[in-house]
């Protein structure tokens, strides 16, 4: 069975709008509105193989283009439930917006939770053109794509592994992590998460609508500097961490891994 893109789209925006309607009922009962992010990544797993599975006839890219993207969207989903969620408090990012809209919180939420769903679809976009593209074979770009994949997740995996276990020894509490990535980016995460967007471009080689898989990693980067990454991200370690995080800021790259720059004497 083939569905049509844009009916398969529109199914799929359904059941994401279903599933952040019912995590919006979690967080009412738990007070903890960051179930939100780990929904956004399952749900962006379940539309990759939701498309693959409604998309004929067998093609082994089309698998394999689904099973990358499901594989990036369940790690990312466990990771966020294990190291924010499950006995933890609710991300300060979402305390603020608690205390900010007051007693109209609930149903900012509710819309929250729904332009979360809008935003899982819109991102899921990349993943269908790629699995449904025409073009016959595996070519250079193909495994170009699934090569960028590759070192986007393993730097992902490694940047929050190093911080998971930088934050697990109580000495470290109130101090800036620099170890491994950390020590050359700020937010090595962030970064390779939006370095992830681009291997959906070079699988979609061949597409006549492969273009419009650029739009992923550029909205990607624009939520990352100027949304709900980077800045939120920043002004509360600012002021957790006032100097050393100050310091911090001074001598190692905001965004792309780099050696960082010379501490200052003393």
């Amino acid at each position: 069975m083939t569905l049509p893109f844009f009916p398969l789209v529109l199914v799929g925006w359904a059941f994401v709008a279903g599933l952040m309607l019912g995590l919006w009922l979690v967080q009412r009962v738990r007070g903890d509105a960051g179930i939100v992010d780990a929904g956004w990544a399952g749900s962006l797993g379940f539309l990759a193989l939701f498309y693959a599975a409604l998309t004929g006839p067998e093609a082994p890219r089309r698998w394999l283009v689904a099973g990358l993207a499901a594989v990036w969207a369940f790690r990312l989903a466990l990771y966020l439930l294990r190291d924010r969620l499950i006995g933890k408090p609710e991300d300060g990012r979402y305390q603020a917006l608690r205390r900010h809209w007051g007693e109209r919180a609930q149903v900012r939420f509710l819309l929250f939770f729904q332009g979360q769903a809008l935003a899982a679809s819109a991102f899921s976009v990349p993943f269908l053109i790629a699995l449904r593209s025409p073009a016959p074979g595996f070519s250079a770009a193909h495994a170009a794509g699934v090569l960028v994949w590759l070192v986007a997740v393993a730097g992902e995996s490694v940047a929050d592994a190093q911080l998971a276990r930088f934050r697990a020894d109580p000495a470290h509490r109130g101090r800036t992590c620099r170890a491994g990535l950390w020590g050359w980016s700020r937010h090595p995460n962030y970064f390779f998460e939006w370095l992830h967007w681009w291997s959906y471009v070079l699988l979609a080689a061949g597409s006549p609508w492969w273009w419009v898989n650029l739009l992923a990693p550029a909205l990607m980067l624009h939520f990352l500097f100027n949304v709900t990454g980077i800045p939120h991200t920043e002004a509360r370690a600012l002021e957790t961490r006032g100097d050393d995080y100050r310091e911090y800021q001074r001598t190692v790259s905001v965004f792309v891994p780099w050696p960082p720059r010379r501490p200052r004497s003393a």
